[in-house]
């Protein structure tokens, strides 16, 4: 059995981390030191329970803990219907919390973006704080909100809508088909300019790693590289200039996307979320599972 200061040891070396997602998720950060406290708690029956040795990622397992303490806490302050966040819970949008790096970023999203997110349903939240900002896996966060995969892809679509600016109720389907149709029809005509000015500034590109392992395996035959990520109007545009010459309107999670379907067969999804008029998020899907729970795509004429 691990002696138990060893175990608080290994725990305080991800405090930090734990910290920093308790406090995006609950927006106190008196609550979010209890989320860290219960899952020491956890973490410490676990141990005396000989189970820890089973435990191989043991920030994950954290994180998860964390995560759902969080949960159960957002639903129960709804529940309550008191205000999700006191304004002297709020940390300064100046204070710093600790001296690690990682934890000054995630504060450097500040009070505002708190604020943004007490907007949020419990578990869009969820979603949103562990993918959005943590980078955690949605096939790692789908059973923290007890969603599948796909399901808890649309809860952070959802949700990073509404931080741009752009309400998932009121998004108007016909403006940003307009949108994408000129993004496509400036990828096909080469138009470098016309592309940047369908995308906003900061716009993130994603693939799923069937994308990039289909990439990678057409790159002999002189194909593209295909980054995971890729950040910034110029530097998506560039990957999508004189391209997407076969890509067909298609609805990706209800929203106006774009599909590659040759002989009527999905085998590529485009999805995309908008802020402000321009598409601020692409994600490339080629994972079949995805395409069959995502993609409404019909191949008539």
């Amino acid at each position: 059995m691990v002696e138990l200061n060893t175990l608080a040891e290994r725990f305080e070396e991800h405090r930090t981390h734990l910290s920093a997602v308790a406090l995006r998720m609950l927006g106190s950060a008196g609550e979010a030191d209890d989320a860290v406290q219960e899952a020491w708690l956890r973490l410490s029956r676990a141990q005396s329970g000989e189970t820890s040795g089973a435990i191989e990622n043991l920030r994950g397992w954290l994180t998860t803990v964390v995560a759902r303490v969080c949960l159960d806490a957002l639903r129960a302050r709804n529940a309550r219907r008191e205000d999700a966040i006191a304004e002297d819970a709020l940390p300064a949008a100046n204070e710093e919390l600790a001296p690690d790096a990682e934890l000054r970023i995630a504060d450097s999203i500040g009070v505002a973006m708190l604020v943004v997110l007490e907007n949020l349903a419990p578990a869009e939240r969820i979603a949103f704080v562990l993918h959005d900002l943590f980078a955690v896996p949605f096939d790692d966060i789908a059973p923290i909100v007890g969603r599948n995969p796909a399901a808890t892809r649309q809860l952070a679509s959802r949700a990073r809508r509404r931080v741009q600016g752009a309400p998932a109720g009121e998004a108007d389907p016909a403006r940003q088909r307009r949108v994408v149709d000129a993004f496509l029809a400036a990828a096909r005509g080469g138009d470098f300019d016309a592309l940047l000015a369908t995308l906003d500034p900061d716009v993130v590109l994603r693939a799923d790693p069937v994308a990039v392992e289909v990439a990678a395996a057409r790159a002999a035959q002189g194909a593209p590289s295909l980054p995971p990520e890729a950040y910034g109007a110029r530097a998506v545009a560039q990957g999508f200039s004189g391209k997407a010459q076969a890509a067909r309107p298609a609805l990706v999670d209800g929203v106006p996307g774009a599909v590659w379907a040759p002989g009527g067969v999905v085998r590529a999804a485009f999805s995309f979320t908008f802020a402000a008029g321009r598409i601020a998020g692409i994600e490339i899907l080629m994972d079949a599972a995805h395409l069959r729970e995502r993609v409404e795509y019909d191949a008539a004429p």
